[in-house]
This record gives C-alpha cells, sequence and structure tokens, in this order.
C-alpha cells in the first residue's frame, strides 16, 4: 500500500514513528481485547479484562493457584493450627496468607490485564491517511497481525497480537508482560517469593520443634504424612523461590536500564528517550515511590465487574 505521502511496509521491525505511549486507535487500546473474537477493540465506555484462551497457559495458570493453595493448606492446618503458641500462629498466620493473598490477586491483575496490545488490522488506508504523515515518513506493518507496529512493540505468536513494550510470554500467568501489565508481574514474583522463604522458615522451625519432642502432639496428621506433606513443600518452596527471584531481579533490572528482555536478546539499540533507575520505576509502578507500588488492587473496580460472553471462538471478557 503506497501512496505519495507515505509508505507501509509489510517488515517484523520497529520505527520511531509512532511513540510507546500513544494509542494508534482512539479508545481502542484502553477499552481491551477479545482474543480470538471476531472484534479486535470496544467502545472506551466498555473497558474489559484482557484473557488468553491458551490451553497450555491456562493449565500453568492452574497449576500456579493449586501450588499456592497447597502452601497455605500445609501452613495453616499441618504447622500453624497445632502450635500451641496462640501468637507465634496468629502473626506468622496473618503475614503468610497476606502474603498469599496479594500474590494471587498480582497474578490474576497480570493474566486478565491487557498487556498493551495493538489493535488488529488498523493499518487500513483511511486510518493511515487520518496519521496526517509527512512525505517520506515511514511507518510499518505487522504482516501477522495487520496491524501499525508501534516502536518497541513485537508480535507475540500465542497472543496473537502485537504487544507494546513485550518483555516476554509467561505461561504461568498466561499472558505477555508488556507495558500495561508489567507492574502486576513484579509484584507478583516479589511475593511468591516472599511467601516461598516465608514457608521454608516455617518448615524448618516445625521440623526442629517435631523432631524435639519426637512428633507427640505436633500436627493433626500422623508423622509420615506430615513429613510428607511438608517435604513437597519444601521442595516447592525452593523451587518457587529460586525461580522468582530471578525473574524479580531480572525485572528490576530491566525497568531500570529500561530495556525489554526481547531487546536485550536482540541486542537493539535504544532509538527512544530511555527512563533509567528511578525514572523507569516510576514509569512501571506510576508515581513517586509510595506503598501504592505494592498494591495489585490499584486502579480496580469492583462495583462495575459484570461477566460478559461472546459466543464460543470470542470466550469471555469481564468488564471493569
Amino acid at each position: 500500500m503506497q501512496s505519495s505521502n507515505h509508505r507501509l511496509r509489510d517488515m517484523e521491525q520497529h520505527h520511531p514513528l509512532l511513540a510507546a505511549g500513544v494509542d494508534v486507535e482512539a479508545g481502542s487500546l484502553a477499552a481491551g481485547v477479545m482474543v480470538g473474537g471476531p472484534n479486535a477493540g470496544h467502545s472506551a465506555g466498555n473497558r474489559t479484562v484482557w484473557f488468553i484462551q491458551d490451553s497450555c497457559g491456562m493449565v500453568c495458570a492452574t497449576m500456579t493457584w493449586f501450588l499456592v493453595l497447597y502452601a497455605e493448606f500445609v501452613v495453616n492446618f499441618v504447622m500453624l493450627l497445632p502450635a500451641k503458641n496462640f501468637w507465634y500462629s496468629l502473626l506468622n498466620g496473618a503475614t503468610f496468607n497476606s502474603l498469599a493473598v496479594l500474590a494471587l490477586a498480582s497474578h490474576l491483575r497480570t493474566m486478565l490485564t491487557d498487556p498493551g496490545a495493538v489493535p488488529k488490522g488498523n493499518a487500513t488506508k483511511e486510518y493511515m491517511e487520518s496519521l496526517q504523515l509527512k512525505p517520506g515518513e515511514v511507518i510499518y506493518k505487522c504482516p501477522k497481525c495487520c496491524s501499525i507496529k508501534p516502536e518497541r512493540a513485537h508480535h507475540c505468536s500465542i497472543c496473537k497480537r502485537c504487544i507494546r513494550k513485550m518483555d516476554h510470554h509467561c505461561p504461568w500467568v498466561n499472558n505477555c508482560v508488556g507495558e500495561k501489565n508489567q507492574r502486576f508481574f513484579v509484584l507478583f514474583t516479589m511475593y511468591i517469593a516472599l511467601i516461598s522463604a516465608h514457608a521454608l522458615g516455617l518448615s524448618g522451625m516445625h521440623f526442629f520443634t517435631c523432631i524435639k519432642v519426637q512428633w507427640n502432639e505436633c500436627s493433626n496428621f500422623s508423622p509420615g504424612v506430615s513429613v510428607l506433606l511438608l517435604i513437597f513443600l519444601c521442595l516447592e518452596a525452593i523451587l518457587f523461590l529460586t525461580f522468582t527471584a530471578v525473574m524479580f531481579g531480572t525485572q528490576i533490572h530491566s525497568i531500570c536500564n529500561d530495556e525489554t528482555e526481547i531487546e536485550r536478546l536482540k541486542n537493539e539499540k535504544p532509538t527512544w528517550e530511555r527512563h533509567m533507575r528511578w525514572d523507569g520505576m516510576k514509569s512501571v509502578f506510576g508515581g513517586p515511590p509510595s506503598l501504592l507500588w505494592c498494591n495489585p488492587f490499584t486502579g480496580l473496580r469492583l462495583r462495575r465487574l459484570l461477566v460478559v460472553t461472546q459466543g464460543r471462538r470470542g470466550g469471555s471478557e469481564f468488564s471493569v
């Protein structure tokens, strides 16, 4: 598609013509999208929560919830409730359960938040004419989703969309990590690392106490069952702590250097104005440092939560 004013190239790369913070279609990104559905966007008054219909991702996300709830069960019913020290049980129970709720809330926000998808099929003649491009300016079109590709956007084969500032696609959250949900992914990795470390500490204390009293009145379960439950919890906690701590450090490093994982792997030279260190943190988490940075419920309005079904192929959306 070519005219006297502009050229459109079917190339899998980006161009600084479209800034990452500018919507390429009025209201469409703010409105959310439905993967696999007939429509790429909706009106701005019908904001929706993103959901990826990928079988592998949904299985991994379900496993994540199962493992967190398993840790809740072991910590509460095997270690804390049978403990004789009331304040020990209360303080550790309140801390662990609060962190677990924050971790699961962060997981949901990461999974159900549009990571910054570019609307499908917006590379039309009418839309490009509305951009009022200068003669000789070049924009790039993604041949896979037929959309104009903004700067720093990359196509995800699982989401089937171009994602702004795409860092990577994570099956454990069944979503891409991109411009609009990276903060929730960082919180998810942080809270999972914290509850994993807490569970390891509690397991060590429980083992020590039970061995000291030879497992008499140490748990409501038999010694064999308790040992098996604790061993599996420790293995889970070590695995999760290692993985999420590394991911948390990687994400913080990427944010402070304003460079996504894809850009680092491809060794892309920055053509954008980089937000380094605290400026990068502020751009991702929003505003100056505060406790709100650690709150995964920021911006969530539960009163307007409605479930909308859009046919078999369209999947489901959640109006927020």
